[in-house]
């Protein structure tokens, strides 16, 4: 059976990550959704997104295909239904399709679909960009228990304190010294060749991907990921950096999302909640207004290859797009638009070119080559979001 990964009707909720990625690539828990949905499929998938996200991220169409909607987290029970299906059935989650079968060449109509309703209590989807790390708690549990079942844990080295070991997993060639891991409140996950250096205090659930560093001193709160390759030092609460990004010393981040190759600077702080207690509004790229979020804690939001200097300030509710760099004193905006250059004193346009060397540099120094399928995908971002520098 061949499996295909659709964005659906959530990926403009989902911007600024998913500029540069589709859904199925957005990390939650320990995995992305791709890789949850591969790993109970038992197999690989390809992708329904932008046509200029497809020269990276292809689309492959067999005689017989199910298509699955990427917003979706996978259990194992809704996996095996899926796996299930058979020519013209469809699972559905109240009006929003979950997944439904096609052959080559068919066009859809759910009208003539058998529908199967999806009525069980564990439907766990990503809708907008505060959920993935309102929603990051679960996904830990959940990717904890599906990746350990039946696996035995590397040894907890001497000198490290732990309460609850048993929800402890370590992984191959992880380096722990003599840190403190809680995991009373929910799972730890330490990943392939990761390491956690002295004086870090956990508690979980939390991940810590493979290759990834949690530096001297950190303290870190429930429901955080650190994905793979970044190095996180300071103090974080309930958040999900992604892979090749960096925090690499003190200051607050905090109900937070931070995309692939970001940096922050030492001693950068989010706010995570309004002076006022009131809900927190978030930037919405579709209607070009604020949306309310439901949230009395939700912090920064930072797209893909954005950087801030030393002592950076984000307010309550902030997003920054794509490839943007922030420095200076004060308080930025709490909407940074992408390829923006400057700070609280007003942004000029970060040229591609300039953008690209760094970018260059960057993902070098983890000899990850910056492609042409990188630029042109970074360009096209250039172009759609050209109206928000404007403004």
């Amino acid at each position: 059976m061949n499996y295909i990964l659709f964005d659906g009707s959530v990926r403009n909720q989902l911007l600024p990550f998913t500029f540069t990625r589709p859904v199925a690539d957005i990390r939650v828990g320990i995995l992305t959704i791709r890789e949850k949905w591969e790993h109970l499929l038992g197999f690989t998938t390809t992708t329904v997104t932008e046509d200029y996200l497809s020269e990276k991220y292809p689309f492959l169409e067999l005689e017989k295909n199910i298509l699955i909607n990427a917003s979706f987290l996978p259990s194992e029970n809704l996996a095996n239904i899926i796996k299930g299906l058979e020519e013209n059935q469809a699972v559905f989650f109240d009006e929003e399709p979950i997944a439904f079968f096609t052959t080559e060449g068919q066009e859809v109509d759910f009208e003539t679909f058998d529908i199967i309703q999806y009525a069980h209590n564990d439907v766990l989807r990503i809708e907008h960009t505060w959920d993935i790390f309102s929603k990051n708690g679960e996904a830990i549990k959940r990717d904890f228990e599906m990746l350990t079942r039946g696996r035995k844990s590397q040894p907890i080295p001497e000198g490290v304190w732990t309460k609850s070991p048993q929800n402890i997993f370590i992984e191959e060639g992880a380096k722990i010294e003599f840190c403190t891991l809680n995991a009373s409140e929910g799972p730890i996950y330490i990943g392939k060749d990761a390491e956690i250096m002295e004086g870090a205090f956990v508690r979980g659930p939390f991940a810590l991907c493979e290759h990834s560093t949690l530096k001297m001193g950190a303290k870190i709160y429930t429901n955080t990921t650190v994905g793979p390759h970044s190095k996180v030092g300071g103090e974080v609460n309930n958040s999900v950096i992604f892979g090749y990004s960096n925090k690499g010393h003190d200051g607050f981040l905090g109900n937070s999302v931070v995309g692939e190759w970001c940096n922050l600077g030492a001693d950068t702080n989010n706010s995570n909640l309004k002076n006022n207690y009131a809900e927190v509004r978030l930037w919405d790229y579709e209607t070009e207004g604020f949306a309310r979020t439901g949230l009395q804690f939700c912090g920064l939001m930072m797209g893909d290859h954005s950087k801030c200097g030393i002592n950076t300030m984000f307010n309550t509710g902030t997003v920054v797009g794509v490839s943007a760099n922030i420095f200076g004193s004060g308080f930025p905006r709490n909407f940074v638009p992408s390829f923006s250059w400057g700070g609280s004193g007003g942004f000029t346009t970060y040229k591609t070119d300039k953008a690209f060397e760094v970018a260059k540099v960057v993902m070098g120094r983890r000899n990850i080559e910056f492609s042409e399928m990188d630029a042109k995908i970074l360009e096209h971002v250039f172009e759609e979001t050209a109206k928000w520098r404007k403004a």
